[in-house]
């Protein structure tokens, strides 16, 4: 894509300007770090546009407090881009012991795709960041596929990105924006653990 020009331009009787504003489904996987902050990234331009904002997060306990969140919350109480609606889903499933049983968190995760789904069909926000949605889809959790119909046609102009290791193919394929982040280096590699403003 050099310049901005795209190599290959569909037949499908859109102007330049109709296929330049429909909407964005991107999804980042891979093993390496970086998936939600370039989510997040993508949301704070998102922001800036004055777009209403739903972030949910799927795997990350309710107890953290990273601090993306609470740039947006002071960002969404300055008044001075759009609105922040910020929603933990469950008590978190992955890297520490959680209450309740993998009953309820699977129960938890979809009342959290419900509600999603219910903001969608609304049209309740602009953007929407998924954060750790592919951990409860490959889980089986969530089905896949009724994500997929979900998001492919979803109304309006809804832009939605999706963070998490190994995103389902299905979900891969219905994407229009697809980032794997390869790792080529990491301080863990050298027993470095996480620090304070690098990884929260």
């Amino acid at each position: 894509m050099p310049k901005g020009k795209p190599t290959d331009v569909p037949d499908d009787g859109l102007t330049t300007r109709q296929r330049r504003n429909r909407p964005v489904l991107a999804v980042h996987t891979g093993d390496m770090k970086g998936k939600s902050t370039a989510a997040f990234g993508m949301a704070l331009r998102a922001w800036n546009q004055g777009w209403s904002i739903g972030v949910f997060q799927f795997v990350k306990s309710a107890k953290w407090r990273v601090g993306e969140e609470a740039a947006f919350r002071a960002l969404d109480a300055s008044g001075a881009g759009g609105s922040v609606e910020w929603h933990k889903m469950g008590e978190g499933w992955s890297w520490a012991r959680k209450r309740g049983t993998e009953d309820d968190h699977a129960k938890d995760a979809r009342e959290g795709w419900a509600e999603i789904r219910r903001r969608l069909a609304e049209q309740r926000h602009d953007f929407y960041v998924l954060d750790e949605f592919t951990y409860p889809l490959r889980w089986g959790w969530i089905d896949t596929d009724e994500v997929v119909e979900a998001l492919s046609t979803r109304p309006g102009r809804q832009h939605v990105v999706i963070t998490g290791r190994q995103a389902p193919p299905a979900l891969v394929a219905a994407a229009d924006l697809v980032v794997d982040m390869t790792k080529v280096k990491h301080p863990m590699d050298s027993g470095q653990k996480g620090q304070r403003g690098i990884e929260w």
